[in-house]
């Protein structure tokens, strides 16, 4: 992986890339031809797939399957995201900022692998060092 170059993809990026979103599916382009690596990790992939499977997706899945092979799964599951975790955690509490726990997982894995986290979300700035780029905005 490059330093802060590569990329972690959030649940509605990875909702918009379903979606056949032109800006995301533009970006996700420009990525591979940028050779920067797109992994997801395993909170955006539960969340994608509950979603889906509540709502009885079943083309939406088919596609969800095919586009996750494609990428490298990173997981919560290591001492040094948990580490990481707990971190924001704590200094989100201290400050009385909070995110949801799915949403703090998620910002520990780019952390720790040093991704920049793709997403639409705007909470996701309360967190220290964290680097994010939003693909459905328009230039």
């Amino acid at each position: 992986m490059d330093v802060l170059t590569d990329i972690l993809m959030d649940t509605n990026t990875v909702s918009a890339m379903l979606k056949q979103d032109k800006q995301v599916l533009k970006n996700v382009m420009l990525a591979n031809t940028a050779k920067r690596k797109i992994f997801f990790n395993t909170i955006t992939y539960y969340e994608t797939k509950r979603g889906l499977l509540a709502s009885k997706a079943t083309r939406k899945m088919t596609e969800f399957n095919k586009m996750r092979q494609r990428y490298e799964m990173l997981g919560t599951d290591n001492e040094a995201v948990l580490d990481k975790a707990s971190e924001i955690y704590a200094n989100l509490k201290q400050r009385g900022r909070l995110l949801p726990d799915a949403d703090i997982f998620i910002a520990a894995v780019a952390l720790t692998y040093n991704l920049i986290l793709v997403t639409a979300d705007n909470h996701f700035d309360r967190i220290k060092d964290l680097k994010v780029e939003n693909w459905l905005q328009t230039a």
